[in-house]
């Protein structure tokens, strides 16, 4: 795992800086083309975070949905959400939780305001509302250029590989 990461699990609320496309293949097990987030930046332990996600249009979605006017999947604006809320549980409970699946349990209260095209770049913020027995629930809400195009409660849990 990154240099970055503490072996053990972190005090909440302690500050963890910025992960890039390395430190998130190390964190979660998804790769091409079902690794929904570039970078996770100003990521807080056990708090929040905020994913990146650049759009771009060789993105094989984009073929089928739509061709004529390309329209990033709704679905696929939550599932980054997601993965930034699987960085925030990994890098809190540390090396242990490396590579374990970490599976959606509840999706919840899913708004879609604006569609994301390519070249948009997607900030994906997370924040921990609740942790219970080993779920995790969080806020998301995905931004381009400052305008909500997605907004969701999320709830996921780790689970032995």
């Amino acid at each position: 795992m990154s240099d970055k990461l503490p072996t053990g699990p972190v005090e909440p609320g302690t500050a963890l800086g910025s992960f890039d496309i390395d430190d998130i293949k190390r964190m979660i097990p998804h790769r091409y083309p079902f690794l929904m987030i570039d970078k996770v930046v100003d990521l807080v332990a056990e708090t929040s975070a905020t994913g990146i996600k650049n759009v771009t249009s060789n993105e094989p979605h984009f073929e089928g949905h739509f061709p004529s006017t390309p329209v990033m999947p709704g679905v696929l604006i939550i599932e980054a959400m997601a993965q930034t809320a699987a960085v925030v549980v990994v890098a809190t409970l540390g090396e242990a939780t490396e590579g374990q699946l970490v599976y959606f349990m509840t999706i919840d209260q899913a708004r879609f305001r604006k569609p994301v095209t390519p070249g948009d770049q997607l900030h994906l913020s997370v924040v921990k509302e609740q942790r219970r027995l080993g779920m995790w629930k969080f806020r998301g809400q995905a931004t381009v250029d400052g305008k909500v195009v997605a907004e969701a409660v999320i709830g996921a849990k780790i689970m032995e590989g």
